[in-house]
């Protein structure tokens, strides 16, 4: 990696996209700057900057949940990084595996009470009937409460404050993962791509402002137009 070409912010960090190199899950967003970029590069496990604490950070050095860098990807600008690791441990403060999973500290208060941002009604956990298609609602309201209140540090706040080209980059990577992992039948890469996918789709979706109704809306009068032909 060259790091006289990374472009730092003003305030002299890039961010970093960290994901799990076997799954592809995303785990967590997070900065890292000159010095702790060098120093992951160096050890091979990640290293922060924190800009709570103003210092540099070893994720793991005392709870142990290290994560052993796989490789370091960086973006057609120069200024953003995706860092494949291999994790040893949950990598959010919470215990959850991810940051962005469906763990209680990325739900918003609407959502935990069964309301989306929306004000559609979701099954809470207690009435579920366990249809995977809830998650679609629960997705749109978390996502739009992303783009109304752009909390610092979630991954869907990086993507909104860098724009729709950036939003679309990744539509068309996510796309690509897809028809990669269906040319070599493996499903469950597929599975983890597919889902990549559509949780950008929504975001791109938020961002023109097109309800994802209108989408299914579409569905539903082309499933109804064949019914009667």
């Amino acid at each position: 990696m060259n790091l006289s070409s990374i472009k730092f912010d003003e305030k002299g960090l890039i961010p970093a996209i960290v994901q799990d190199a076997r799954t592809k899950k995303v785990l967590t967003l997070a900065y890292m700057n000159e010095e702790s970029l060098k120093k992951t590069l160096e050890i091979g496990e990640t290293v922060f900057y924190s800009r709570s604490r103003q210092e540099i950070w070893h994720k793991g050095e005392t709870s142990g949940n290290t994560q052993k860098v796989i490789d370091i990807h960086v973006d057609c600008d120069q200024d953003a990084l995706v860092v494949f690791v291999d994790p040893k441990g949950p990598a959010c403060h919470t215990g959850a595996e991810s940051c962005f999973g469906a763990g209680a500290s990325d739900l918003s208060e609407a959502e935990k009470s069964g309301k989306t941002s929306y004000g559609d009604i979701v099954p809470g956990k207690e009435d579920s009937q366990g249809k995977p298609q809830d998650i679609l609602n629960v997705l749109q309201g978390l996502i739009a409460e992303r783009e109304r209140e752009m909390p610092e540090g979630a991954y869907t706040t990086y993507l909104f404050d860098k724009g729709v080209d950036k939003i679309l980059k990744k539509v068309g990577e996510e796309a690509s993962e897809v028809i990669i992992a269906a040319k070599n039948r493996d499903k469950e890469e597929l599975k983890w791509e597919a889902a990549d996918l559509i949780y950008h789709l929504l975001v791109l979706l938020q961002e023109q402002k097109l309800p994802f109704a209108e989408v299914l809306s579409v569905l539903e009068e082309r499933h109804t137009s064949k019914d009667r032909k």
